[in-house]
């Protein structure tokens, strides 16, 4: 059985929304004790040792189209991903073998991609010994890479990802780009305890249940549990019980498990983008937020996506405007950069 969660007051009979007394920003009770450098440090050591089968999140699935390829950069290396007529994925290095063209503006053939320099025809069945493809996935809601060379571990077949729910059409995927490296972006949300000091305008009571362990950290105790209301209105707001876990090291999840939306999530992965010319790391955050609901009413969600989609992002961006502030200063202090 889920642990209840605390009442903060019915608004209207059956309405997830629950009316609660919003407290002045500065009378909130201090939460910097809790907040244990130590534990943070562990939990993120913890976390950095997880397998990752060498996949990186790449974009929204959405965002890979049929009629013209998608570019990105991940460690450092240029790549090029696209659909073939039977809109299945492939990826592969972005630049031509010929002269170094951008494959990004070739022309799309099938499963092939023909170079607008000299038409020098690349094809995902690797039959150019100077370009050969790379492994993606395409899980319907994000984009996939699989680069040994840079990952350096033991390949897996598929990314190493966390439980969704079992219909994952409600969804939304936003990306932005902050220069720090993947470890500050999980660092950041494995400190729950910044929720509704440095982002009022979303949560509000929130109150972290359960912490890792400093020691001995496993598969079993690593998550935080963490009760939180989500505000809608200055005094309307949604009350959850969320578990954070790293499925892997560069992606840590946010899953309800108790209130409305139960099963949820959101996926915050980040990935490595490389080095600008000052020697400073960039990353892009890639995260997709799943939503979810036994509400009867929520099947009419499918139809307003168009709609649903855009909300969900705007929240996304507005969080992650001041998440990437946190992990940007993070890395800054960590790499001594000023």
């Amino acid at each position: 059985m889920s642990p209840r969660l605390p009442s903060v007051g019915t608004w209207r009979e059956g309405s997830p929304l629950q009316r609660f007394s919003p407290e002045k920003w500065s009378r909130q009770q201090p939460t910097y004790r809790d907040a244990d450098p130590g534990l943070i440090e562990a939990t993120l050591r913890w976390s950095q040792q997880r397998p990752s089968g060498n996949w990186y999140a790449v974009a929204a699935s959405t965002a890979i189209r049929r009629d013209r390829p998608f570019g990105a950069r991940v460690g450092d290396r240029e790549i090029v991903v696209w659909r073939d007529d039977a809109r299945n994925l492939h990826a592969g290095p972005g630049a031509c073998p010929h002269l170094g063209a951008c494959l990004t503006t070739a022309q799309v053939d099938n499963n092939a991609l023909i170079c607008r320099w000299h038409g020098l025809r690349v094809s995902a069945g690797g039959n150019n010994p100077r370009w050969r493809p790379y492994p993606s996935f395409d899980d319907g809601v994000l984009a996939w890479v699989r680069l040994d060379s840079l990952g350096a571990e033991t390949p897996t077949d598929a990314p190493i990802i966390g439980p969704r729910p079992a219909d994952s059409t409600v969804h939304a995927v936003t990306r932005l780009v902050g220069v720090c490296e993947p470890r500050d972006i999980i660092a950041n949300r494995l400190d729950p305890w910044h929720g509704s000091w440095f982002h009022p305008y979303s949560f509000a009571r929130l109150d972290v249940v359960r912490t890792p362990p400093r020691e001995g950290i496993t598969e079993d105790n690593h998550s935080f549990l963490v009760d939180v209301t989500f505000r809608v209105t200055p005094r309307l707001g949604v009350p959850v019980r969320a578990e954070f876990s790293c499925p892997d090291p560069r992606t840590i999840m946010m899953r309800i498990v108790d209130g409305e939306g139960t099963g949820s999530v959101v996926e915050t992965h980040a990935t490595p983008i490389g080095v600008d010319s000052e020697g400073r790391a960039h990353t892009a955050v890639v995260e997709a937020t799943i939503a979810s609901s036994e509400r009867p009413g929520f099947r009419h969600m499918h139809r307003l996506l168009p709609v649903v989609r855009p909300i969900l992002d705007r929240a996304a961006i507005r969080l992650w405007r001041d998440d990437i502030t946190y992990a940007e200063r993070r890395y800054m202090l960590r790499t001594d950069r000023r």
